[in-house]
This record gives structure tokens, C-alpha cells and sequence, in this order.
């Protein structure tokens, strides 16, 4: 018990209502910092999941096939939710849980914030390309291009601490591949942040009369909220396991789970295809078409 308590001490946590169940898969202490919120875990399992059905019919109904990968983030913060909560109910040392609400939790806004990319696309569009500091086509490849990087390397990133810890190796070397991405996400993300601000300055009275001024005010906040989650985790990856950010559940509870669900919240009710359209156009034709 003794070496338990110090390796606790140096980023772990022994629960003492829950000895130490000595499986193969599971560590010696509890990678977490704290043994995982049962309700908080089975709310993030129903609510993306509800999130997930509403997303999409209405992908469906609108044919907004631009935001596809919306719906794919959904699905991944379905299955980190569970592995959560299996860690949460059944075994809190089990690394094979750890991994999987880790690796899933992590990577679900980088297609969450895909989707987000779409949506100034399909603005400019809508409103007028001539506020647009550069043609949606650009942008539209830039972000995807961004958001491809980043999702190759966070899920590299994460997929490494996956295998290092389960190997009770040092992960340190795949925490760094992980702050890379998220790195390059807060890097991004702000970049957009910039430009959807620039646009939106720009083509103020165009909002007001085309009707889209509550949804472009709930885009502008659900974008922020990704942003706020992505700092968040470049933060506590920055802190690296063990660290206080990760160690502490309310820290996860206000700065991922929340931000994350009333981002999607947001664009459920004001959902992007029957706001916006059913299409982002990149062309010259001023027709609506995909390029």
C-alpha cells in the first residue's frame, strides 16, 4: 500500500473505497486523478446520443452534407462517454477504459469544429463574397487542410498515450505529439475565429436583412465555445498527466463537457442546413454548387 500511496502521490490516485482490483489491464492507481462521476458520465452518454438522433434527421431532411462531420464528433463523444462511464461503474484502474474515453473525448471536437469551418462557406455565400477577406474556396481547403493535420495528429497523439500507458511506459513523448495538435487546433481555430470576425463586421447590415442574425449570433457562440474547450486542453496536455487540470473532474466538467454540449446544443436548434442552405458554393457561379 505503501508504494501505491506514493505512486498517488506522483500523479496517481488510490481510492480508498475502491481497493486496487489487481486485473491485467488495470493500473496500480487510478490514471485520472479521481474516480469518474457516474451521472455526469451517463449525462454525456444521453445527451450526445440525443444530440446524435436530432443531427441526424436533420442532416437527412436537409441534405446538408457539408456538415457531415458534425455528426461524426457526435458519435465519438457517444463512445468516450461510455468507455467514461464503464471507468466511472465497473473499474476506475482499468486502462483499457481510460484509453478509450480518453482517445475519443479528445479527438470529437476536431470534427465538431470541421463542421463549424464549413459554415463561413456557406455565409459568404449566402451574404456576399465581396466581405470576405479571401474566397471561400480558400478558406474552405485552408481549414479543411488544418483541421486534417490536426485530426491526424491528435489522434496519433492520443492513440500513442493509449499504447505507452498500457505498455506502463512514459508517455511523454506522445503527450508532446498531442500538444503538437492541439497546438496547431488553437492556431487554427483562432485564425477562423479572425476571419468569420472580419466577415461578419463587414457584411453586418446583410445579416440583419437576410433574417440569419440569431443563427449567426449562435454560430459566433458555439464557435467560441469549441475555442474555449480546445484551450482547455491544450493546457492541461501542456500539464501532461498528473497534472492539476487533469486531476481535478471540475475541470473537465466546465471546460470540456459544458462548452462541448451547448456548443452542439446551438447548432441543434439553429441547425446550419435549414438556416443557411443545403450547399456551400466554392465556384464562381454564384449558384449555390459544390465545387
Amino acid at each position: 500500500m505503501d508504494s501505491l500511496i506514493a505512486r498517488a502521490s506522483r500523479g496517481g490516485y488510490v481510492d480508498p473505497n475502491w481497493p486496487f482490483p489487481g486485473g491485467k489491464n488495470d493500473a496500480p492507481v487510478i490514471i485520472y486523478g479521481y474516480t469518474p462521476s457516474f451521472a455526469l458520465a451517463v449525462l454525456g452518454v444521453i445527451l450526445f446520443a440525443l444530440f446524435f438522433a436530432v443531427h441526424i434527421f436533420q442532416l437527412l431532411r436537409h441534405r446538408s452534407w457539408y456538415f457531415t462531420t458534425f455528426s461524426v464528433g457526435l458519435l465519438f463523444e457517444i463512445i468516450g462517454y461510455i468507455a467514461r462511464t464503464l471507468s466511472s461503474k465497473v473499474n476506475p484502474y482499468n486502462l483499457i477504459f481510460f484509453i478509450l474515453q480518453y482517445f475519443f473525448i479528445v479527438t470529437a471536437p476536431v470534427f465538431l469544429a470541421a463542421g463549424i469551418y464549413t459554415i463561413l462557406s456557406a455565409l459568404i455565400n449566402r451574404l456576399g463574397r465581396e466581405f470576405s477577406v479571401l474566397p471561400p474556396k480558400v478558406i474552405l481547403w485552408f481549414f479543411i487542410t488544418s483541421d486534417a493535420i490536426a485530426t491526424i495528429t491528435q489522434i496519433a497523439g492520443a492513440a500513442l498515450i493509449g499504447v505507452k500507458q498500457s505498455k506502463r511506459q512514459d508517455p511523454t513523448t506522445a503527450n508532446n505529439i498531442l500538444l503538437g495538435g492541439l497546438a496547431y487546433q488553437v492556431f487554427s481555430i483562432g485564425l477562423f475565429i479572425i476571419l468569420t470576425a472580419v466577415f461578419l463586421v463587414r457584411a453586418r447590415r446583410h445579416v440583419k436583412g437576410s433574417g440569419l442574425g440569431t443563427f449567426v449570433a449562435a454560430f459566433s457562440v458555439a464557435t467560441l465555445l469549441v475555442y474555449l474547450r480546445t484551450v482547455f486542453r491544450l493546457a492541461e496536455t501542456a500539464e501532461g498527466l498528473g497534472g492539476n487540470l487533469s486531476t481535478k473532474e471540475v475541470y473537465f466538467g466546465t471546460l470540456e463537457f459544458a462548452p462541448v454540449v451547448l456548443a452542439v446544443l446551438l447548432f441543434t436548434v439553429w441547425h446550419p442546413g435549414r438556416c443557411v442552405g443545403r450547399r456551400i458554393s466554392t465556384g464562381d457561379d454564384g449558384k449555390g454548387n459544390m465545387a
